[in-house]
């Protein structure tokens, strides 16, 4: 009689997580948290050049694993059960927001989270750094908000979205960077909350439109993270 059971304990066939193979979405995900993280000041230019390399490279989600090990985001751990839902952050609520807000900032990071106020009209004027807009807990008191961004050489612009709220880029001229909408299409048919009209122009960097970036836990029990 054969015995199927390795000396760890696992079947033969059986695969754990970390050997799981790793998908480009996965690869684009952890370079996200490691540019983040760069920007934050936890990671060198240096170490974020090597971690990005073993990143782009990364087979399995045991390799992608290990580069953020060091950094604020859930580590791998067990499946366990997922928290309650969160209550939904407060809409259309007191009263109306302000019309117009301008920025103009040269160098670092300028970023939106958390219950911020979104107003009618945003004008980001950005000089040598990036731009991370997330929606996901905004208190939003109009249905449009009209962005016009000026991003430098270099500069990211990240707009992070729940669901409702829609992105319209058509009109954002974008130099050698890319331009990325990872929004899931089941999200097309949700009645919408907020429509951002984009303008301006980026000159050499990415912009990003997504959902917000899972846990590590959440990642790899396939669980969203809204």
């Amino acid at each position: 009689m054969t015995d199927d059971t390795a000396s760890n304990g696992r079947k033969a066939g059986d695969v754990s997580a970390e050997d799981i193979r790793a998908s480009h979405a996965d690869r684009d995900e952890v370079v996200e948290i490691l540019r983040d993280a760069a920007a934050d000041g936890r990671l060198t230019a240096e170490e974020l050049d090597e971690r990005l390399t073993v990143a782009l490279n990364a087979r399995t989600f045991g390799e992608l694993a290990g580069l953020t090990r060091d950094l604020p985001v859930a580590p791998l751990a067990p499946v366990v059960p997922a928290p309650a839902p969160v209550p939904a952050p407060p809409v259309r609520t007191g009263p109306p927001g302000k019309d117009i807000v301008e920025i103009n900032q040269r160098f670092g990071t300028l970023r939106r989270s958390g219950p911020w106020e979104v107003p009618r009209r945003l004008d980001v004027r950005m000089h040598g750094g990036d731009v991370k807009l997330d929606f996901t807990q905004a208190v939003i008191t109009h249905d449009t908000l009209d962005l016009d961004v000026y991003l430098s050489i270099g500069g990211d612009l990240v707009i992070v979205v729940r669901p409702g709220i829609v992105v319209a880029t058509h009109d954002l001229a974008v130099g050698v960077g890319d331009l990325k909408v990872r929004v899931p299409k089941a999200a097309w048919n949700e009645p919408t909350e907020l429509r951002v009209n984009v303008t301006g122009r980026v000159r050499g960097g990415d912009v990003v439109v997504r959902y917000p970036r899972r846990t590590l836990g959440q990642w790899m029990r396939g669980e969203s993270a809204l």
